[in-house]
């Protein structure tokens, strides 16, 4: 079976062609291909796959052998195949996904796609739809974790978030991040965001859901910005850096809160067969 690794700020991935449905998603398979020591090792696999309603489709598996419903750092690494492969050789394209249909405007040097522009469309409040025990928004309340209370926001942008703008040490994100993200609050789990605003750049440390601490989260700092808006740590309708670990990520919120756009780049590291 024929794959690529990707990555998007160090945000890595198997990428499979998945047309004729012959290739497993079951959850051993995956986390035996994830594995960094025995297998190729990535933070989930990318199934490229036909779609009846857009130009293709993406699934998403977790290192853990979880699906997720969305991956923002993965739908720019399967935009780069999907033209770079000549599958849909135009800068713009629609992305099938378990969060609905993504479009994605890439930019192209040299036959090469570097970044890719994704609409996200609307962050989801309520707590119904991230879903969340909890009645309304969540915003800026408080939540208990290991005894510890810390303030957070949570949203969804296709999976659901929690974001923590609470002054916290290495330490304690290192001990509130993983007991966050099993919250009995979220029946799905949920991806947690440590946020730190400093001149109008977000500093952002994810706990991904089915990842663990990873190098970058797409939808994570998709959900950091809205959070900061809403806030008002940043403005509405202007492109904010989102710097992780594994790089920046620049998003824009509209002020109706009816759009999120995520500009970023993606990069192939290598391709085999096992």
């Amino acid at each position: 079976m024929r794959f690529w690794k990707y990555h998007g700020l160090g945000n890595d991935f198997v990428l499979v062609e998945n047309f004729r449905g012959d290739v497993p998603r079951d959850p051993d398979f995956v986390r035996r291909v994830c594995d960094r020591r025995f297998g190729v090792g990535a933070d989930g696999i990318l199934y490229l796959e036909p779609s009846e309603r857009a130009d293709l489709t993406m699934r998403v598996m977790n290192s853990d052998g979880s699906e997720a419903e969305m991956c923002g750092n993965g739908i720019r690494c399967l935009a780069k195949h999907v033209y770079e492969k000549g599958h849909k050789r135009s800068p713009r394209m629609s992305i099938e996904t378990l969060a609905g249909v993504m479009k994605v405007d890439v930019e192209v040097l040299g036959k090469k796609v570097s970044t890719a522009t994704v609409d996200m469309g609307r962050p989801r409040l309520d707590c119904a739809e991230i879903p969340m025990e909890c009645q309304g928004r969540f915003l800026d309340r408080s939540i208990d974790a290991l005894g510890r209370e810390v303030r957070g926001s949570a949203l969804s942008m296709g999976n659901p978030h929690l974001v923590v703008f609470d002054p916290l040490s290495p330490e304690e994100m290192d001990v509130l991040g993983p007991a966050l993200h099993g919250h009995p609050l979220f029946p799905r789990r949920t991806n947690v965001e440590f946020v730190k605003s400093v001149n109008g750049i977000l500093e952002v440390r994810v706990y991904e859901r089915g990842a663990g601490w990873t190098l970058a989260c797409g939808t994570g700092a998709c959900a950091a910005a809205v959070t900061a808006a809403l806030l008002g740590k940043v403005d509405f309708d202007r492109e904010v850096e989102v710097r992780l670990p594994g790089g920046s990520l620049w998003i824009k919120v509209q002020e109706d809160l009816s759009k999120v756009t995520m500009r970023g780049p993606a990069e192939l590291v290598f391709e085999g067969r096992m």
